[in-house]
């Protein structure tokens, strides 16, 4: 079994190898996980995929233990954080190429977020309830 201190690495290697091949990386987050904090109405059978490519999302952070950075939803800026241990997944959109890890066990208590927060957001996006999507703003 893979320690938990190696995923940070391999999501940032395989994010990187997206990036540099010209692919979108996705990230899927077991959304139940504590400390998940994500728009609401967006998740199926309690995932989300997310777009973590740089014209999808700004101010990235992928460090040890937190997925943190902006993106748009339905038009609405959010700020998304995800525990490191909640990402079942991160693969490229156009191969499906990438690595999934087993599901999280759901602690009890959750992990304090890098903001201090660990909340879920139950902000209900504007607009219409199909799937997200992204676009540059300049």
């Amino acid at each position: 079994m893979l320690p938990e201190s190696a995923k940070s690495y391999l999501l940032n290697a395989v994010y990187q190898w997206c990036v540099d091949q010209g692919y979108t990386p996705y990230i899927l987050v077991v959304v139940a996980y504590p400390g998940v904090s994500v728009p609401s109405g967006y998740e199926k059978d309690g995932r989300m995929i997310l777009d973590v490519s740089p014209r999808a999302c700004h101010s990235l952070n992928m460090a040890d233990d937190w997925i943190t950075f902006n993106a748009r939803f339905g038009g609405v800026a959010r700020m998304v954080d995800v525990p490191m241990a909640a990402v079942a997944a991160i693969y490229a959109a156009e191969t499906q190429e990438g690595m999934g890890f087993a599901d999280p066990e759901i602690p009890t208590t959750p992990p304090s977020s890098p903001e201090g927060g660990g909340v879920e957001s139950t902000d209900k996006p504007t607009g219409k309830s199909e799937r997200p999507s992204l676009r540059v703003v300049k």
